[in-house]
């Protein structure tokens, strides 16, 4: 991650509250989760936060005694910095390298720490469909070495996902890929 952004942004905790935020933007934290999270003082927190509302690319809502901070989806920067944040954590290459190629995939989750914007440096992948564990097993392994962190999968056939889908819905994911409809009515 910090490869991208490092050059162009000085502030670790700018980065993390990007990456947080712009990754996966339904999701939406307050000030001390966010210092506990990235292991920083409040203070540091508090400072990125304050210049990233007062510019338009967060937005933050008062609930409670917390406030809490979230993307600003309607900020002209956000497609550019949502692509960015995608890029930096490598899932675009994940995407290409690893989902287009396995056959018959039919939609595959990011889920966990990276569906919540947390790049911890293990990418966590729910894939459904009928794939070939060799195949999968040897892209993932080329693409980590390329985006220097590890993958993990979990494939579930259709039926298995039917019935994970209560699970599911308790662990953050995010839908980065979906087979195009008419693919899929010739699955089923």
């Amino acid at each position: 991650m910090d490869s991208l952004f490092s050059g162009l942004i000085a502030s670790k905790v700018r980065i993390k509250l990007l990456t947080r935020f712009f990754f996966n933007p339904g999701t939406q934290s307050y000030l001390r989760a966010l210092a506990k999270e990235f292991q920083v003082s409040t203070n540091s927190v508090r400072e990125e936060l304050n210049q990233l509302t007062k510019t338009g690319l967060l937005n933050s809502e008062k609930n409670g005694r917390n406030v809490f901070y979230m993307a600003n989806e309607q900020h002209p920067l956000f497609p550019e910095l949502k692509s960015m944040v995608t890029k930096s954590m490598g899932i675009d290459q994940v995407i290409d390298s690893i989902v287009t190629r396995l056959g018959d995939l039919e939609t595959a989750y990011l889920i966990d720490d990276y569906a919540e914007g947390k790049d911890t440096g293990i990418v966590d992948l729910l894939l459904v469909g009928n794939i070939d564990p060799y195949h999968l097993n040897d892209l993932s392994r080329k693409t980590e070495r390329y985006i220097k962190r590890k993958i993990r999968s979990l494939v579930l056939t259709q039926e298995e996902f039917a019935e994970f889908s209560p699970k599911l819905r308790e662990k953050p994911r995010v839908l980065i890929w979906e087979a195009k409809k008419e693919r899929a009515s010739e699955i089923n």
